[in-house]
């Protein structure tokens, strides 16, 4: 299985995984909120994420269509009139004004931990849940990993999920950092090995 650089005529696809993947993620429904429209919520958090990534990171699926990761490149964000216009819609369709306050607080004590040096930032990878435990996760990892080498950039990311932590950390990674919110939320960093 390899992965792919995909466009926006994947969008569709990407989306579905990832809202399947993430429905009942912890860090994503603490933004989404536990409201009667929590599933267009994930899936406007998703759409988000999915262009921000195709302008200042990549998107990647697996060749045969179950599991994506969006990468982020922090270093090449810059504010532009797309930008500012995916972030009303993030305002809009995902967070809504009452949560404003919350996931703005959320996302400064976030950017106080995360580091400002050029990275790898692995946003979100997901697999369709009925094709987990499957190995799909685990060779997007490698390649999200091998991509980052070549590049000499170490990969960061955060997880609400403890159950991962042992899996990532099979791939390297460590726990860097903590923050609790309603759930705790792990930082973690895999350096460059070479």
């Amino acid at each position: 299985m390899n992965m792919m650089k995909v466009g926006h005529d994947k969008k569709e696809l990407v989306v579905s995984i990832l809202v399947d993947s993430f429905e009942s993620n912890l860090s994503v429904n603490y933004i989404a909120g536990a409201s009667n429209e929590k599933s267009k919520r994930i899936k406007a958090l998703m759409e988000y994420s999915f262009e921000i990534c195709r302008l200042f990171g990549d998107v990647y699926i697996s060749d045969d269509g179950f599991g994506c990761a969006l990468v982020l490149y922090p270093d090449k964000r810059k504010t532009t009139v797309k930008s500012i216009m995916l972030d009303i819609f993030l305002l809009f369709k995902c967070i809504g004004i009452t949560n404003i306050g919350k996931a703005i607080s959320r996302e400064q004590n976030i950017k106080k931990i995360q580091p400002k040096e050029p990275m790898t930032y692995l946003w979100f990878l997901g697999v369709n849940p009925s094709s987990q435990n499957l190995g799909i996760g685990s060779k997007l990892l490698q390649e999200v990993i091998l991509d980052s080498e070549e590049k000499n950039l170490p990969v960061y990311l955060e997880t609400s999920t403890v159950n991962n932590l042992s899996w990532y950390k099979q791939f390297s990674f460590q726990i860097y950092d903590q923050l609790e919110f309603t759930y705790s939320l792990y930082f973690l960093k895999r350096n460059v090995l070479k």
